[in-house]
């Protein structure tokens, strides 16, 4: 079993910053990206960003220069900050895990899910 725990979501000022993570933990031998997606009412999920395990980050154009993805190998752990938050920044942020669990078998992990909200 794997499990993803995310927080740090809430409700912030138009301007103001948040900060994600996302724990993995359970039988993992290894982790390859590690993302976030979110989804607005009514619209599909979409892409934020992504870091593999070398560090490399990447990010929608709608939140760069914005948002800044990092991970913490030792913990399993990805983070993402976020500033300069938009009302359109509103959604359900979820975390996302490419890795291998004990035995070698590939597996994709959705998380929970944690809410964003920016407003006035």
């Amino acid at each position: 079993q794997v499990q993803l725990v995310e927080s740090g979501g809430g409700l912030v000022q138009p301007g103001g910053s948040l900060r994600l993570s996302c724990a993995a933990s359970g039988s993992i031998f290894s982790i390859n990206v590690m993302g976030w997606y979110r989804q607005a009412p009514g619209k599909q999920r979409e892409y934020v960003a992504s870091i593999n395990s070398g560090g490399t980050d990447d990010y929608a154009d709608s939140v760069k220069g914005r948002f800044t993805i990092s991970r913490d190998n030792a913990k399993n752990t990805v983070y993402l900050q976020m500033n300069s938050l938009k009302p359109e920044d509103t959604a359900v942020y979820y975390c996302n895990v490419y890795l291998v669990r004990v035995g070698g078998i590939p597996y994709v992990k959705w998380g929970q899910g944690t809410q964003v909200t920016v407003s006035s």
